[in-house]
């Protein structure tokens, strides 16, 4: 395996290292700007959070004010399989994930919209509750037929 090195180093070597780190590690808490894969700077302090529940499913998605989504998450990638990715303990799970993602946003307040008819609606915005985050507002916008399809002509026997 050959010979280890070892490497000494004077006090104030340390001492540049250690302020160097320290620098960088500011520079990175006091900064709210985050890359995406592209390699545009996000800047967020409001967001939307749209919820889309159904009876398969639950899916999260969260984007700035101007409708670029930033991340994602849905029952299914979580890992829920079947009928048990349109419980409610998926949709808070699925919660769980995307707050993990949008930890370094800095995201200050956020107006959630909630589509569909699932079970994990309410969860999922209790969820986001119980995460700290502040909700200026919650819309509903599940699509309603104002007068529905035109009825079958009737039989005539």
């Amino acid at each position: 395996m050959g010979k280890k090195r070892i490497i000494k180093k004077s006090a104030e070597e340390l001492l540049k290292e250690t302020e160097k780190s320290e620098s960088v590690e500011q520079k990175a808490t006091k900064t709210t700007k985050v890359k995406d894969k592209k390699g545009k700077i996000i800047n967020l302090e409001k967001a939307n959070i749209y919820i889309r529940s159904t009876y398969n499913n639950t899916i999260i998605t969260l984007t700035d004010v101007q409708g670029n989504v930033v991340a994602w998450t849905s029952a299914g990638s979580v890992g829920f399989k079947g009928p048990k990715k349109a419980t409610p303990f998926a949709a808070s799970r699925v919660v769980e994930v995307l707050i993990e993602k949008i930890r370094n946003f800095n995201i200050r307040e956020m107006f959630v919209f909630v589509n569909g008819v699932g079970s994990g609606r309410e969860s999922a915005i209790r969820a986001l509750v119980n995460h700290g985050l502040e909700i200026s507002g919650i819309k509903d916008i599940t699509p309603s037929p104002h007068n529905g399809c035109r009825p079958r002509k009737p039989r005539r026997v």
